[in-house]
């Protein structure tokens, strides 16, 4: 009752999660400043991909314990491709609300089959596991930093992305100097 925290009547407390924006140098710098989780940025971005926003979950006092990175641009096998990127603590479940799936992670029993894709972030490599993902859409997830990554990509068949191996660096490192192309605010998030 004396609780300030955000309650949802199915998952109990819950971090609320920030309206989305597009990452101009100010918001980016304000979601770096209290992240305690990465904030991954696919760069170099994909030839005509743009990055088409973000948000966050958490508060002013715990700070953002998952973000998440929108991009938009062309699928190799026509049409548009849409990708979000998300990094977020265990149990926080927002990455998975992305992918379509039930609960806040993902299923142990990944661990215990190969990799379905690798990428770098942060200079590491790091394998991910496709998952059963909701309609029109492919996810995968993985752990970097000890964190939740997820891949989430429209259509489907824009997994193709992934094959290229993208290489992701955490806007938290103060040593970027990010000229990020921006889009129009993906209706995604």
């Amino acid at each position: 009752m004396w609780s300030n925290a955000w309650r949802c009547d199915v998952h109990g407390e819950v971090h609320p999660v920030a309206p989305p924006r597009l990452p101009t140098p100010e918001h980016l710098h304000q979601i770096t400043r209290s992240a305690r989780v990465p904030v991954w940025v696919p760069w170099p971005l994909p030839p005509g991909w743009l990055v088409t926003g973000t948000t966050f979950a958490g508060d002013e006092l715990t700070g953002a314990r998952a973000t998440v990175m929108a991009c938009t641009g062309p699928n190799r096998l026509g049409g548009v491709g849409e990708m979000i990127i998300a990094a977020e603590e265990p149990g926080i479940g927002l990455g998975a609300s992305y992918a379509g799936i039930d609960g806040p992670d993902p299923g142990a029993d990944m661990i215990d089959t190969p990799s379905h894709a690798k990428i770098h972030a942060a200079g590491h490599p790091t394998p991910l596991w496709w998952i059963d993902a909701g309609e029109n859409r492919t996810a995968y997830v993985g752990a970097a930093g000890g964190f939740w990554l997820w891949t989430v990509l429209w259509p489907e068949w824009a997994d193709l992305l992934m094959v290229d191996g993208l290489t992701l660096l955490d806007a938290r490192d103060a040593r970027l100097e990010l000229d990020l192309p921006l889009g129009a605010l993906s209706p995604r998030l």
